[in-house]
């Protein structure tokens, strides 16, 4: 690639910013435009270190990309029930690939673990549902990706840290701007490292001198091993355990004690659904019912946590738990989801807050945002029509609202 001189550069960059503006429409950024926000951005990346030639390499044919910004509101974790959002990446045969996989890299994965501790099986869990065992690793410049979320305004802050982190990435000459593809959300690679969690946690396990993600197996799976590791996963322990309630199992106890040792959950009639007794009493554990009462149940041990600082979902976190069981060659869920179920937008859950309202419960105004007020409502209503006093908010209790 030929480089451009600055003005050449901005010059150009300004001609292809205006030409993406007047074909957008009425999306458009809270910049002049988007050369002014590249311009904008050179102090601050060489502050960081960034070489004017990797800087103009990243930027070459920026330009703000609306599909990135549509994104933002699209994210599944928050758009799903937990039993739609697992159902779509736990099956039987990302399980197998996750077996295959495992047979292919176990020199690596196994000194991965002797180095970090993480099991085999939860670093490929994480890797088949980041990128599908790196089938596909994202479409997007993730420079461009970074600079559209900055320039649109949406977290910007936070975003314009990671572009500037990205750029330092290149300089470094860990990859080149054309190859440093990823998500839209600027996740990146094997398993979907954001610029920050590169630069803290990436390691060079294959020994070439550089930390590359995106074309090393043996960097992505170490790199993802040493992250875990670093966020206090306990070795040769397991992310928590499915368990079945007794008959009038006391809701209201289980939510005062929040995390207790497993003896005084076992103490309150929760068993294991396999019959098996736990391995360590003392373990502290959460119980986490992702369909209420009538679902699935789960004791949470600390290595779930773990899973979630790298994707801060408890869906997320119980499908990369329960795919690496799968590959271990365990089964489903042994308890079934409730049918019929769906998740809530913003607006059904202020026609809930309303009818709970018009019930005679105080919830105070139906604003769509589920707080105190509106969780104490539930478990009242729940009483008072003989339900399990679980408190779940669904499209079920909705529909039993309505009724």
């Amino acid at each position: 690639m030929v480089l451009l001189s600055g003005k050449s550069f901005f010059r150009r960059l300004s001609a292809l910013a205006l030409a993406g503006l007047l074909s957008l429409g009425a999306v458009l950024p809270s910049f002049a435009n988007s050369a002014d926000f590249v311009r904008g951005l050179w102090p601050l990346a060489e502050a960081k270190g960034v070489s004017r030639s990797a800087f103009e390499s990243a930027f070459a044919n920026y330009r703000y990309l609306p599909k990135v910004m549509e994104l933002t509101g699209k994210q599944p974790e928050f758009s799903q029930t937990v039993q739609q959002y697992i159902d779509r990446r736990v099956t039987a045969g990302q399980a197998q690939k996750g077996q295959a996989m495992r047979a292919e890299w176990n020199q690596t994965l196994t000194g991965a673990t002797q180095r970090w501790g993480v099991q085999p099986e939860i670093v490929l869990a994480i890797w088949g549902m980041e990128t599908n065992y790196g089938g596909f690793m994202g479409g997007e410049h993730t420079i461009h990706a970074l600079a559209t979320l900055t320039e649109g305004g949406y977290r910007a802050d936070f975003f314009r840290d990671e572009l500037l982190t990205a750029l330092r990435i290149i300089a470094d000459g860990h990859v080149s701007a054309d190859n440093m593809m990823g998500s839209w959300a600027g996740a990146m690679g094997h398993t979907q490292f954001m610029p920050s969690s590169f630069m803290r946690y990436a390691v060079d396990y294959n020994g070439d001198g550089r930390k590359d993600i995106w074309n090393s197996v043996q960097d992505a799976l170490g790199s993802t091993a040493n992250y875990l590791n670093s966020f206090g996963w306990r070795p040769g322990e397991t992310w928590g355990y499915e368990v079945k309630l007794p008959a009038g199992f006391d809701f209201a106890r289980a939510r005062q004690m929040e995390r207790a040792p497993l003896s005084q959950w076992q103490a309150m009639g929760i068993q294991r659904v396999s019959g098996r007794p736990f391995p360590r009493a003392n373990d502290t554990g959460r119980l986490y019912m992702p369909a209420g009462a009538n679902g699935p149940a789960f004791l949470l041990l600390p290595n779930f946590d773990v899973i979630k600082r790298y994707n801060n979902s408890d869906s997320y976190a119980l499908a990369v738990g329960h795919l690496a069981d799968r590959i271990l060659g365990g089964g489903n869920f042994a308890t079934p989801w409730p049918a019929g179920d769906y998740a809530l937008s913003k607006a059904q859950r202020a026609e809930l807050q309303t009818l709970l309202g018009r019930a005679g419960f105080d919830v105070g105004s139906p604003d769509g945002v589920v707080g105190p007020k509106t969780r104490a409502a539930v478990l009242a209503y729940q009483a008072r029509m003989g339900l399990p006093a679980d408190g779940y908010i669904s499209g079920r209790l909705l529909d039993t609202l309505k009724r």
